[in-house]
């Protein structure tokens, strides 16, 4: 399992629409996320506009080319471009930042409980 972690950035004069937006995503696109690989897929949005999303998957690469592959993901990201800074298909513009720490990892590493319910039980 992969953990990425991507920024964007939305156009500030658009944060209203861009959230309305996502509060009722196409179902269409929500099955394709899912049945492509993607999970616990999450978007953070900032007030001037810095948008840092969160997936997990068991491969990045594969993931996003299986939504490439879909019927529903041109249509989505041609409908979302115009909210964004950058000119192009949203979902290709993502910068991924490595991850440096994970506390499950390192507790797991360390021969540590990583649910402090098992330290009692």
């Amino acid at each position: 399992m992969t953990r990425v972690c991507f920024l964007s950035r939305v156009r500030p004069d658009r944060l209203d629409e861009y959230r309305s937006r996502h509060a009722a995503v196409w179902p269409e696109m929500l099955e394709a996320l899912r049945d492509t690989g993607w999970r616990d897929y999450s978007l953070f949005l900032a007030p001037d506009g810095l948008l840092v999303g969160y997936l997990e998957t068991d491969d990045y690469a594969a993931a996003r080319a299986a939504m490439a592959r879909t019927a529903v993901n041109p249509r989505w990201q041609a409908e979302m471009s115009e909210f964004f800074v950058d000119p192009g298909n949203p979902d290709e513009g993502f910068q991924v930042l490595d991850e440096v720490f994970h506390l499950e990892d390192q507790l797991r590493a360390a021969g540590l409980a990583t649910d402090p319910q098992e330290l009692h039980a």
